[in-house]
């Protein structure tokens, strides 16, 4: 696990300006931090299966902790079917990828890093 998000922390920080600056195992655990972090984040990447509960509860929770417009809620699981896509669409993410689809999820992460950069210029 630590592994895993060591790669993807260096990954986007070679994407954009993005920083890691929490990583939850659990369902309650991300709930609580995004509870207490409101608005500490701009790009949220959820897993559908978490140590315990799902990352698909977590949704909802972190779209109504950025409100709406803030925040990008990316899930980037195994088991993004088309089925498991639409439904996450529809609880507040903004984009979904299958884990396989590196290049998609690259792509789409280099693009929110620029856009930040440009907006912050």
């Amino acid at each position: 696990m630590k592994q895993v998000q060591g790669a993807l922390a260096e990954l986007l920080a070679t994407l954009g300006d993005f920083r890691l600056v929490g990583a939850m195992r659990t369902e309650a655990e991300a709930k609580l931090w995004l509870q207490e972090n409101p608005g500490g984040w701009d790009l949220l990447i959820i897993d559908l299966v978490l140590d315990q509960g799902t990352g698909m509860a977590v949704i909802p929770r972190a779209r109504g902790a950025a409100g709406a417009g803030a925040g990008n809620i990316v899930v980037l699981s195994d088991y993004a079917s088309d089925g498991i896509r639409s439904h996450c669409l529809k609880l507040g993410a903004d984009a979904v990828f299958l884990k396989s689809q590196t290049q998609e999820f690259m792509d789409y992460c280099s693009e929110l890093g620029g856009l930040a950069a440009a907006t912050a210029s």
